[in-house]
Formats: C-alpha cells, structure tokens, sequence
C-alpha cells in the first residue's frame, strides 16, 4: 500500500479506539521499534538461525511446497551481515532475510519463512529513512514481548503461526507471551479483508475508512450502531473458537432496542412526488402562521418533555401515501387528528376536511409537515446504504472487479423536507422519524457550508427484511416482485 493509503488506514484505525464511549491507555507503533527489530534481524544472523536468500519468488514458493532448502541456506555469517547491509540501504532490494527454522516440517509456516524484505515506497510515519521493512511475522513477537503484552489474542487463521511466534522469542531470548487464540466473527455479504477493503477506499468505490457500509469501528457507529450494544453483542458471542457467519438481522434488532425508548419522534417527507393536502375546514387557523399543537417528545415516555409541532392550512404528505387516495377516505395526520378527503384536484394535491374529536382508531397513519411558509422546514437529505456485496460470501478466486461481485448501487441519497427541530441536531444524534424508522445525524446544519445547507441523516437498519419508503433498488426491486 501507498505512503498515503496505509496513513488512511492508521488513522481510521486509531479514531475508531478513541470515543466517548472507549479509549486507549497508550499509543504506539512498530515503527517505534524498527531499530530494536533491525539489531534483533542481525542477532540471528549472527546465531546462525536466519539467512540471506535472493531466490525468486516463484521459485522460492516451489521450494517450500517441495520442502528443499535454499541454495543460499547455509552461506557464511559474514556474507550474510553484508547482504543484508546491503538490502538495508536500498543497494540490494533482491535479497530477503529468511528463518532458518526447519523445511521438512507439516506446517509450512515453519518452512524458512522471511522476516525482512525490500521496499522502497516511503513508510508513512518514517518516510524514506529505511528501504527494508521486518514482516509481522518478525515484528510481533519481538514488539509482543517488549511492550509487556501478557496474553496475545490471536484468530484461529493465526494458528499455523503460533510455532513460528513461539520459535522467535525463543531464539531471540524474548519474555515469553501467552496465546490465545479466538475465532473471527464473519458476517454474511460483509467484506472482513483488509486487503480488499483497502482496495474499495483506494479506488474511491467508498467514501473512506469511516464508510457506514464497513465493518470497521467508524464505519458501524456511522451507521447507528450504539457502542453498548456493539459491546454487548460481543459480550454474548463469546471467545469462541468456532468460526461462524451471522446475518447482520439479529444485531440491528438489539440495537434498535437500544435507541427505542430514547429517540425523539419527529417527521420528514421526501421532495420528489410530494403532495399537499388543503385542509378547507374543520380546524380554526389564527391567519399569522404560527398555529401549533402540544405533542410529547416520545409517545411513551412523558418524562422526555413536550414540544410544539407546526400546523397550517397546507400540510405536506409522501407522495407513495397520495397515490392511494380516494374521495371520503379517512386518515390520521399524527400527533394532531383525522382529516376526510373531500377533493382530488390532482395528482399531487387534495383538499380534506378536518374532523375534530373523531376516533383515530382503524385509520391510516400519515406523517406529514406544515407547509405554510418557505423557509420554515428544515433541508434534509435522507441516505440509505445496501450490502456492498451482493454475494453471502466471496470465494477465494473472486475479486471485487469481478461482474456480480459488488452492489451495483449500495448508496441511495434523497432529499427531503423536515421538521424544524431536525435544525437542532448535533453530530451523533439519533432521532425516529414516523414511519420510516431510526437515523443518525452524520451532518448537522450547524456544519453545513456553501449552498447545500440540509441535514444529513443515515437509515439505521432495524433488522426487518422490509423497509419503509426504501428507495434502495434491491428493496424496490424486492416490493415490486410480491
């Protein structure tokens, strides 16, 4: 990876173990030890337990299937001193420092493996002060040990590794570390490779490390994931050794469970196809705009307060709801009352009486917003994601350039009108907008700049195979075919 790429990546890494909800004691790298490491490659050269080799690639992985040494396996210490001075300083990128550990043995990781290679891209934090990099197989055991690392908590695809870990502290007379070892928990059409995560932020298929379409740290808690119930879906799983695939169903439900008893409700219907009831009677207007009704922050929970939501003669619906409409039918305007349809002008417009008192039992609900005066809703843009993959799971030959292997569309945004007091989210926010469900604030207004001045909100998924007004071609093309 680039200079550029791999900073990107350590960034995001490090952002996502600092919140207000986790944090770290300290911060280090490898890069920190580079020295140590370096004067360590040299010890075992000097012991005798590491050489030189500039076979290959090709031909070096033949070798190790057909378990025959190097050619270079046995030179002298001197040469090798120098060989590896000489790949150090960039005057020799086709040697590699390689273990001499044991290439007749079943597991092939103990098979000469190399430690130290050649790389002249520029380190992120060291620049170009090395041209020659250890490998993790060096590095962790020997960083594992100086930082005091009592228990190492590897995955079981680590386990082959585990002798060759233990073979370095041993040779290099290291404190020893405790292993353990624990399975990874994957997720169905949910990419765990950092490899070819990397691939999708470098080739710009996302918007960086942070995507809400990532499984990283960032990428979850932008799409509304709680770190409490993170945690406590951790918690439940357990250290494991089996290796398992989850539908991500089970997790959104714990986590909905989360924000339901305390998000506030407020409302938000999309631009494209909108229509506009006029309410011709039943309700006395004051004529000054300013016309509003009490309702609670949360219908079940009084002690998070009330609020004044807006009404007027004019009121905004979805345009999915409007197309259903026929003269005489009832509906419920939440949070304020029933209206008759009196009128289909057309359309996209009505007019409707308002029934003062009537029952609002076995009617349909609408959430809908006061359309009195421009300027006083809220600009919002309403974002969806989708699996990136469109695969439960890759298999090893895929690559995600392949046709049928990615989303084709994974990101849909739609612009919508809000209530007002969507004005007053910060950051982070969780707010349940009727009927459509829950979302995170990923940009308040306060944040906006230039023309584009909406809140921007994230659909937290629920869990629930059908969602509401989805615009995601998947969910349309799912509803179209019932």
């Amino acid at each position: 990876a680039s200079a550029s790429a791999s900073a990107s990546a350590t960034k995001a890494a490090v952002s996502s173990k600092k919140s207000p909800d986790t944090t770290y004691a300290t911060l280090s790298h490898t890069s920190d030890y580079f020295e140590q490491i370096h004067k360590m490659a040299l010890q075992l050269l000097e012991q005798g337990d590491a050489f030189m080799d500039d076979t290959p690639q090709e031909e070096m992985r033949a070798e190790r299937e057909q378990r025959q040494n190097s050619k270079r396996r046995d030179e002298s210490t001197e040469v090798n001193k120098e060989r590896f001075a000489k790949m150090c300083t960039g005057e020799a990128p086709e040697w590699c420092l390689r273990a001499k550990i044991d290439m007749t043995s079943d597991n092939g990781t103990l098979r000469d493996p190399v430690l130290f290679r050649s790389n002249k891209e520029p380190h992120h934090r060291t620049g170009t002060t090395y041209k020659a990099y250890p490998t993790y197989d060096l590095a962790c055991p020997i960083v594992d040990s100086i930082e005091g690392v009592t228990h190492a908590l590897r995955t079981t695809e680590y386990n082959d590794r585990d002798a060759q870990y233990q073979w370095l502290q041993d040779k290099l007379k290291l404190r020893k570390v405790t292993i353990h070892a624990f399975s990874r928990i994957n997720f169905v059409r949910t990419l765990m490779s950092k490899r070819k995560l990397g691939w999708l932020v470098d080739n710009k298929v996302v918007e960086g490390w942070d995507d809400p379409r990532f499984p990283t740290i960032q990428g979850v808690v932008r799409r509304g994931v709680s770190m409490a119930s993170l945690r406590d879906f951790i918690v439940a799983q357990g250290a494991s050794r089996n290796i398992i695939n989850l539908e991500w169903d089970a997790f959104w439900a714990i986590n909905k469970a989360a924000y339901e008893p305390i998000a506030p409700r407020l409302m938000a219907v999309e631009k494209p196809g909108m229509a506009l009831v006029d309410i011709t009677e039943g309700y006395s207007f004051s004529g000054d705009g300013l016309d509003a009704v009490t309702a609670q922050v949360h219908p079940k929970d009084e002690s998070m307060g009330y609020r004044a939501i807006r009404v007027a003669p004019t009121v905004v619906i979805e345009g999915e709801d409007a197309a259903t409409f026929k003269e005489g039918d009832e509906a419920v305007l939440m949070r304020w009352g029933v209206i008759r349809i009196s009128k289909k002008v057309s359309e996209t417009r009505f007019q409707a009486v308002f029934v003062p008192d009537a029952s609002v039992k076995k009617k349909r609900p609408l959430h809908w917003l006061a359309y009195n005066r421009p300027g006083t809703l809220a600009e919002v843009t309403l974002v969806e994601y989708d699996f990136l993959l469109q695969k439960p799971k890759l298999e090893e030959s895929d690559e995600l350039s392949d046709p049928g292997v990615l989303t084709p569309v994974s990101k849909v945004e739609t612009p919508a009108f809000g209530d007002p007091a969507l004005l007053a989210l910060q950051y982070g926010d969780v707010v349940q907008l009727e009927r459509r469900g829950f979302y995170r604030c990923d940009k308040p207004s306060s944040a906006s700049l230039g023309a584009d001045q909406a809140v921007r909100l994230i659909l937290i998924p629920d869990g629930k195979a059908k969602i509401p007004f989805s615009r995601l071609p998947s969910a349309l093309a799912a509803s179209s075919s019932k």
